[in-house]
């Protein structure tokens, strides 16, 4: 059975290293195919996509276009992507941005991982004159929803590094907006519900 409408709490799921994705997971939510400008085909929460896809349009109407670089993952891709990763880019670097399978965001749809096409050209972070993420996206995406998952700074909290591109759907804006706020992680925000 998907998701009901008024079944909130599945957009507050808390995937991390130290909590596994729940069992049949898939069963409780809605995937729906979506592609980006390379043709990349992935599969997204059905309303994560409805509010990303206001993000996109209302940021293009800027001349900013966001498109999906991930989304959702089943547990046997995550493998193959640590695997390579361990093997490509080492331990210390698999461990701060790579999720073992079974314990990724990306498993719950709700997870998407942007970048900004700048001619053709793929930006992940602000970095050589392209400041994108800091001053122009993150402050807005909680307007649709969304957090970012893995800020600078809360490291220790989350496990994982900064990374600008991890986007998380929270299913509200004034709840995304409360969060971000209050300089929350997802983390901290549900810890704080109990």
């Amino acid at each position: 059975m998907k998701a009901e409408k008024n079944d909130r709490d599945l957009y507050l799921v808390l995937v991390n290293k130290q909590n596994r994705i729940p069992e049949n997971w898939t069963d409780k939510v809605e995937l729906v195919p979506a592609s980006n400008c390379d043709g990349e085909e992935f599969l997204v929460e059905k309303e994560t996509l409805c509010a990303l896809d206001k993000l996109k349009a209302d940021f293009l109407k800027e001349g900013v276009k966001i498109e999906i670089d991930s989304s959702y993952r089943s547990i046997e891709k995550q493998q193959r992507i640590w695997e390579w990763d361990l093997e490509n880019r080492g331990e210390e670097y698999t461990r701060l941005y790579v999720a073992l399978a079974g314990y990724s965001e990306h498993h719950t749809g709700l997870a998407v991982d942007i970048f900004v096409d700048k001619n053709g050209t793929r930006v992940y972070r602000d970095k050589d004159g392209n400041n994108y993420f800091r001053p122009l996206i993150h402050p807005r995406i909680a307007s649709y929803g969304f957090i970012l998952r893995y800020p600078e700074g809360k490291e220790e909290i989350t496990g994982y590094a900064y990374e600008p591109w991890h986007l998380r759907y929270v299913g509200s804006p004034a709840l995304a907006a409360e969060i971000t706020e209050k300089g929350l992680t997802l983390e901290e925000y549900l810890e704080g519900k109990k």
